[in-house]
């Protein structure tokens, strides 16, 4: 059986993560709950009516003004157009290569692009556009960052299998380096460290992971470890 919670993370930011038993498994997606209402990640059709749910305990559906994802997958943009349907102000905003190559095409609304660097006014907050191609895969991928509260929305970037607590201060990196060892989800590319590292500069307060606590502390530190991880991956992958 599904558990679904949702969970103020930040300053009107919300964590909505689904517990999947059978996959020992979590899906989350984040609302940013300002004057123009934003959700990352739209998750899997099949979860829309508890996602919807939950988001509909913090604000009425037919206010969220923007809906988006870190990349074009079913987990990230599943329910786009249900979504869609049900909030008639939305507005689907990607990178605008992932808008070129497939979401022009998938939604039922034309999407905005964005570029890289691009900030959306939420009004009571300013969400950035960073783009991030094949880190940690896809070619559209990228992540947001809130500027007001300093949250990074990372996407899949520290995936961790099993049930989670909603935050943590605790090491992410190593949890995560486990489930890479498993899912081998990461284009592994000399770009990849790098471009997780670049992030750094950010020095984020909250990480806001797509499967896994929302992390809070210093940010810029556990990405750097991150990055220090998958260069390791590299060079061993490289060497054999």
């Amino acid at each position: 059986m599904t558990e679904t919670r949702i969970d103020e993370v930040a300053d009107r930011i919300y964590r909505v993560s689904t517990y999947i038993p059978e996959a020992d498994f979590s899906f989350n997606q984040y609302l940013v709950a300002a004057d123009e209402p934003l959700l990352f990640h739209t998750g899997l059709r099949a979860l829309f009516p508890v996602v919807s749910d939950a988001v509909a305990t913090v604000t009425p559906l037919d206010r969220l003004r923007w809906i988006t994802f870190g990349h074009v997958e079913g987990d990230e943009s599943g329910s786009m157009n249900q979504w869609l349907a049900v909030s008639p102000n939305a507005t689907v905003a990607h990178g605008a290569m992932g808008c070129m190559v497939q979401v022009n095409d998938l939604a039922d609304r034309p999407p905005r692009p964005l570029a890289d660097g691009e900030v959306i006014d939420l009004g009571s907050h300013r969400v950035r556009n960073i783009d991030t191609p094949h880190v940690p895969h896809a070619w559209d991928a990228h992540v947001l960052y809130e500027e007001t509260t300093g949250t990074l929305f990372v996407g899949d970037l520290f995936t961790a299998g099993g049930r989670h607590e909603v935050s943590t201060d605790n090491d992410i990196v190593e949890p995560a380096m486990a489930a890479e060892q498993v899912f081998r989800s990461t284009a592994l590319t000399p770009a990849t460290a790098p471009t997780i590292r670049s992030l750094t500069k950010l020095a984020p307060k909250t990480l806001a992971l797509m499967h896994g606590p929302a992390f809070t502390g210093d940010g810029a530190k556990a990405l750097d470890a991150l990055a220090d991880a998958y260069a390791e991956l590299y060079r061993s992958a490289a060497a054999a």
